[in-house]
This record gives C-alpha cells, sequence and structure tokens, in this order.
C-alpha cells in the first residue's frame, strides 16, 4: 500500500476540509425544481421514447456514483449494460412476462450487481490502513457488506441519471438466479436488481401512489 502520510497527509485532509467548506459556501441547497427532478416529482418509468442516449453519458452517471460513500470505499457494485439485441434475449429469460416489454423497449437496462470479493481492492480503495482481514475467510460478512453497498451505490445510480436528464425504471420482477447463471457464472459477482434507462414516454404514467407521513415512519429514541 502507497498510502500518504506524515506532512503529506496532512495536507490532503486540509485540502479536502477547504474543497467541502468553499462547496457549501457556492451552494448550501439544491432548488426545489433539482429536488423534484431527481426525488420529490421523479417517477419510475415503464415506456420509453426511441431516443438515443447520448455519448458519454453513462460514463458521467457512474463517475458519478462512484463518488458516493460505502463502507470502508468498498464500492462493491458492479454494472452490465445490457443494450444488444443478443443480450437483451439473454436478460428477457429471467423475467416474468409482464416485464418482458418495459425491458425490451428500454434502450438501455444495466444490471445492478456486487462482487463478493470486493474487499480484494481495499489496497487500492481503503490505503491507509488493511483491512482485508475483516473479510478474508468471512463470507457472511463480506456478502453482507457487498449487497448492502451495493444497493446504495445502485440508488446513487438512479439519482446520478436523473440529475444528468435520464429517466429510470427499476425492476425485481426477474430471476436473480437466471441472471447470475447467464451472465455470472464462474465470477464472484451476483445480481441485485434491473433499471431501465433512457427518455421516458410519460403517457404511460399513472397517478403517483400514496406515502408514507413523517409520523407514519419515524419514531425517537
Amino acid at each position: 500500500m502507497n498510502a500518504p502520510g506524515g506532512a503529506a497527509l496532512d495536507a490532503l485532509r486540509v485540502d479536502a476540509q477547504q474543497r467541502h467548506r468553499d462547496l457549501k459556501a457556492r451552494i448550501s441547497r439544491l432548488s426545489d425544481d433539482a429536488i423534484a427532478l431527481i426525488l420529490s416529482g421523479a417517477r419510475s418509468h415503464y415506456a420509453w421514447q426511441d431516443r438515443p442516449i447520448p455519448d458519454g453519458m453513462i460514463e458521467a452517471i457512474i463517475d458519478l456514483t462512484l463518488a458516493g460513500p460505502t463502507s470502508m470505499n468498498t464500492l462493491p457494485a458492479r454494472f452490465v449494460l445490457v443494450e444488444t439485441p443478443e443480450g437483451k434475449d439473454r436478460l428477457a429469460r429471467s423475467l416474468k412476462a409482464k416485464n418482458i416489454e418495459k425491458m425490451m423497449s428500454a434502450p438501455l437496462t444495466v444490471i445492478v450487481a456486487y462482487d463478493l470479493h470486493h474487499w480484494t481492492h481495499l489496497p487500492r480503495l481503503f490505503p491507509h490502513e488493511d483491512r482485508r482481514h475483516l473479510f478474508d475467510g468471512k463470507p457472511d460478512y463480506s456478502e453482507d457488506t457487498a449487497y448492502r453497498n451495493g444497493t446504495l451505490q445502485g440508488a446513487y445510480f438512479m439519482i446520478a441519471a436523473r440529475a444528468l436528464g435520464l429517466d429510470v425504471g427499476a425492476m425485481s420482477g426477474f430471476s436473480n438466479e437466471i441472471v447470475d447463471q447467464e451472465f455470472f457464472a464462474g465470477t464472484t459477482l451476483r445480481s441485485n436488481f434491473l433499471c431501465n434507462l433512457g427518455y421516458a414516454d410519460e403517457t404511460a404514467l399513472f397517478q403517483k401512489l400514496p406515502r408514507f407521513s413523517f409520523d407514519d415512519v419515524v419514531t425517537r429514541a
């Protein structure tokens, strides 16, 4: 591991702290419209325009996704971009019948997966302290960490896509076992959920479903 130390590490910390102060000085919160775009007014979509995703857009979304926090910076999520007819046919084998057309009509479907051996990358991602011993020989802890943090990254991915102007439609109506056999056989990757991306055809939307109130979901301790 080639982690900085001493004065070099102190300088990096001071720089990181100042960068955050400068950011909060420039912008203290998102606008109401920006919040609506990514969360409060966002919708899950099931139909899509015949409009391609611009070059470089997915790369930008992944870069934003990777900026989000994960436990020990493990970054366990992995993404398979399913966009060819052959790839779509393979993925369709795993889907419930009602979801096949939703996936087939989307310009891009992403398999959001996670790597059970994420911890082997810690020397690169968490260089200041070797924590591989926390995972080595502990498959249950490794998978729990991978699944939880990979799910977080899947949510970051959806928010990043919305923030950059795309629409999303996450799906869980499929067989993880079939996806894993079809796409991840012989690897340490496991599927989590699917996410369709593109520009939505809003004519397929229905009214937004009810949500809980604050008091329904919050207690204080």
